[in-house]
C-alpha cells in the first residue's frame, strides 16, 4: 500500500474529511487531496502530524509495519519500558502467561 493509500484508509476509517485532516496537520484539504493520490510527498514533519493526526505510528502509516500501534497501546509500551528491569520482567511473563492461555483456549474451541 502506497502512503497515499495509507493516508486514506486511515482518515476514511477515522470518518473526517480531507479539509478536516488537513487543518489538524496545518494545511488543505487540497493537499491531503494530493498526498493520498500520490500525486506528492509530504515532507517528514507533514508525515509525523500526519501519523499523530491519524493515531497511528509513523512505522505503520509508511509502510514499514502491518502492525497498527495506537497511541494509546505505544503510551503502554512506553510506561513498561520505564519500569526497573525486575518490574519489566514481571509485568512481560503475565502477558506472555495470557497469550498463552489465549492461544490455548482458542486451539481448544476447535
Amino acid at each position: 500500500m502506497t502512503l497515499g493509500q495509507q493516508i486514506t484508509a486511515l482518515r476514511k476509517k477515522k470518518g473526517i474529511s480531507q479539509a478536516d485532516l488537513g487543518k489538524q496537520v496545518d494545511t488543505s484539504g487540497d493537499i491531503i487531496g494530493r498526498y493520498e493520490r500520490d500525486e506528492v510527498k509530504p515532507s517528514i514533519e507533514v508525515v509525523v502530524r500526519l501519523a499523530d493526526a491519524l493515531g497511528v505510528s509513523l512505522d505503520f502509516l509508511v509502510g514499514k509495519t502491518d502492525l497498527e500501534l495506537d497511541n494509546a497501546t505505544i503510551n503502554r509500551m512506553r510506561e513498561v519500558t520505564a519500569l526497573p528491569d525486575e518490574d519489566r520482567k514481571q509485568v512481560f511473563m503475565v502477558v506472555d502467561a495470557l497469550i498463552r492461555d489465549f492461544k490455548a483456549k482458542k486451539a481448544y474451541a476447535h
